[in-house]
């Protein structure tokens, strides 16, 4: 018998964010399960995940992995975010363990080994497959005492023989059957809980399909671009489903490409709503929803609105420019599609948010400006990325033929775009100062009130608005206003913090004066003088209460009431004072109080949903403090002044973290909901849901009681 002790196996992934729970290591834990399944691996191998948040840096995990002595096998899940640090960790790994393997998988190094081992000469093995197998048999060779310059047997990957040269072995097939595929939750090859016994992540991620049956040009999903669709049992799932219910998981993300384009999705929604039912939980599904939207994905919704299953839905159209759609090489909805979608959300009484990527080759500034407004015409949310180049795709394949002009990150692996064809350095810097300001002010719902009122009554677009508040800040002669600047400046081109901004405008207490003031001086002269007093009456930017009883003055209440009068019969229904409770009547339409949105236009203020105005939050969150910019909606009921929180004071408050995610790259966690209450003291239940996440910035919110 062989009296060796097992072999140190380390599995290391980490997260894009620094989060307060841990994001759930989904990738480690099927290699884990599968080689486990191996009954030779599972008797002479000591498998262990190393699971880091974003801001844990490389000393940290040095420190960790290696302080117990250096595993036989350090296996790292790389992303874009993540490879910089885990080459160091390999190279000093290499100083621990001369004869140890380092091997690299994950969608940012497959197929791309002579870079790899050039940058990360600690790096013996880059797995260019679906790993679970691959990994299996690397395990095994390695118990078998073979060197890592002999891996010629294995197929699917690239080593490096004894002379130094790359070699690649033959494509290994995709796994067609998923089923012989271990379920890391089920066997336990994934910990779920804490020292406490309580769900230790801040979702669940589960898989119910794999592969991507379209082709764009800037995504690598998963590598499996252009591939069947192939799923999992349904028994399976189902099995998953309840494990999760019986920690109280309140959220599944399906790291699923297309949710909404097989059956079988119908199915898991159908066993999701039943184990909901019998168990309490989970109660929101977060997922990837199909770019071309069937009629199974209308009974999908319907559905889930029925049960009262939360979630977001994501209008992933990416551009709305004929050109550069047909470089994408993206099946796209047609225009009067998704703008019938939007609409029947809207009657549905269901949020949904837009994507839009800026500086992809045949985008222009002109052509994304009017994409973006006619985007904010229907949806109350636009999340706004800039273009990053990924390996294996298109786009970084055929740089030279797209005339793109690209830098590397300084802290992470990815391409920043700077030029294309289309589109001059200089035009991509203002547009990226366009991007910060549709980031941290439209998408944070900063000023959610009064974007319907401008373009409805001002005939103001939504672009327009933002590029007024670049330019004057960057004017400004308010020292005050050099935190926002500094964090513009250092947001150019996505390399920056983001969260700095978002922080700025929710905590300190300039920033409602600087947004006054602006308002002021270059909204107000642009304003028809019959819809002044309708607009101006919803921006949250009023003068601070009075001394005589803390109330805020309503100054112009008879002029507002009089220019009503003069507006189309809509327009005045959309623009008269909110009653409390008015959200409940609406059936779910989420209207926050803004002027002049018609009926199918839903909501400002994110996230009131379905006939109660009921909210999902996370768990740990603080009050905003009450000189965030915003302020008390004052309404009339029953012959009394009573309290509606629709301004920014009842808004959550952000919390700013580290960049990192538990999304695969190429992936984004949908934003979550904001609150509406028409009883102060008396909110609604809390319910977490999962994070929104841009670059630089984790937003949650909760909503708390009057304080």
């Amino acid at each position: 018998m062989d009296a060796r002790p097992p072999r140190k196996i380390a599995l290391v992934q980490q997260g894009i964010w620094e989060t307060p729970l841990e994001s759930m290591p989904l990738a480690c834990g099927y290699l884990k399960a599968a080689a486990l399944a191996d009954d030779r691996i599972r008797r002479k191998a000591d498998l262990r995940i190393f699971n880091f948040k974003g801001g844990a840096t490389a000393p940290s995990m040095a420190f960790e992995l290696f302080r117990d002595g250096p595993p036989d096998v350090l296996a790292c899940s790389v992303l874009g975010w993540n490879q910089r640090t885990f080459g160091a960790l390999a190279e000093t790994f290499k100083q621990l363990a001369p004869g140890g393997w380092a091997v690299f998988g994950g969608t940012h190094v497959a197929h791309q080994a002579e870079r790899v081992f050039a940058l990360c000469p600690g790096v013996d093995v880059v797995v260019n497959c679906e790993g679970e197998f691959a990994f299996r048999d690397l395990l095994t060779a390695r118990l078998d005492g073979v060197p890592p310059t002999e891996l010629g047997h294995v197929t699917g990957i690239s080593y490096r023989d004894r002379t130094g040269a790359v070699r690649t072995t033959p494509e290994r097939p995709r796994i067609d059957d998923l089923e012989l595929i271990p379920s890391p939750f089920l066997t336990g090859a994934i910990d779920l809980t804490d020292a406490d016994g309580r769900f230790r992540y801040d979702v669940a991620l589960m898989e119910s399909n794999r592969g991507c049956p379209y082709k764009c040009a800037f995504c690598f999903w998963g590598g499996a671009v252009g591939q069947k669709v192939r799923a999992f049992s349904r028994e399976r799932l189902r099995a998953e489903l309840e494990l999760f219910a019986g920690h109280k998981v309140h959220t599944i993300v399906l790291c699923d490409a297309n949710f909404g384009m097989l059956r079988s999705d119908l199915d898991f929604v159908e066993d999701m709503i039943e184990v909901r039912d019998r168990f309490g939980y989970p109660r929101a599904l977060e997922t990837s929803w199909a770019k071309n939207k069937s009629k199974l994905f209308y009974e999908i919704v319907r559905r889930m609105k029925r049960a009262g299953l939360k979630s977001s839905f994501t209008l992933a159209l990416q551009t709305l420019d004929d050109e550069t759609l047909g470089h994408m090489d993206r099946r796209n909805m047609k225009v009067n599609e998704w703008e019938e979608l939007t609409s029947w959300l809207g009657d549905e009484g269901i949020d949904c948010y837009a994507e839009l990527i800026w500086g992809a080759p045949g985008e222009t500034p002109e052509s994304f400006m009017a994409g973006y407004d006619r985007l904010a015409d229907r949806v109350t949310r636009i999340a706004v990325y800039p273009m990053l180049l990924l390996p294996n795709t298109r786009y970084s394949e055929r740089k030279a033929d797209y005339g793109i002009v690209s830098v590397r990150g300084d802290r992470d692996d990815f391409e920043y775009v700077l030029a294309t064809g289309w589109v001059s350095f200089a035009e991509n810097q203002r547009m990226h100062r366009f991007l910060f300001w549709a980031r941290v002010v439209a998408e944070m719902a900063v000023l959610r009130h009064v974007w319907h009122g401008l373009r409805r009554l001002a005939g103001i677009r939504q672009s327009a608005v933002l590029k007024s508040l670049d330019s004057w800040f960057g004017e400004a002669d308010d020292p005050s206003a050099e935190p926002m600047r500094e964090a513009m400046r250092s947001a150019v081109f996505g390399a920056g913090d983001f969260g700095a901004g978002v922080a700025f405008l929710y905590t300190d207490p300039a920033a409602k004066r600087l947004l006054r003031r602006w308002w002021t001086e270059r909204m107000t002269p642009l304003l028809p003088p019959e819809a002044a007093p309708v607009i101006e009456d919803d921006v949250p930017l009023r003068p601070a209460d009075d001394a005589a009883g803390g109330r805020r003055r309503r100054a112009g209440g008879g002029d507002r009431r009089r220019a009503r009068r003069g507006l189309p019969r809509a327009a005045r229904r959309a623009a008269r004072p909110r009653r409390a409770g008015d959200h409940r009547r609406a059936a779910g339409r989420g209207d926050s109080g803004s002027a002049a949105r018609p009926r199918h236009h839903r909501p400002v203020l994110p996230g009131a949903r379905g006939d109660r105005g009921q909210l999902h939050q996370p768990r740990d969150h603080r009050p905003l403090p009450r000189n965030a910019p915003g302020g008390d909606h004052r309404e009339r009921r029953g012959g009394r002044r009573r309290l509606v929180s629709l301004s920014l004071r009842h808004r959550p408050r952000p919390r700013i973290s580290t960049p990192g995610s538990s999304c695969r790259e190429g992936a984004e966690i949908r934003p979550d909901q904001g609150s509406v209450t028409s009883r102060p003291g008396r909110p609604h239940p809390r319910k977490p849901v999962p994070r929104t996440t841009l670059s630089g910035v984790q937003s949650t919110y909760r909503h708390h009681p009057r304080r």
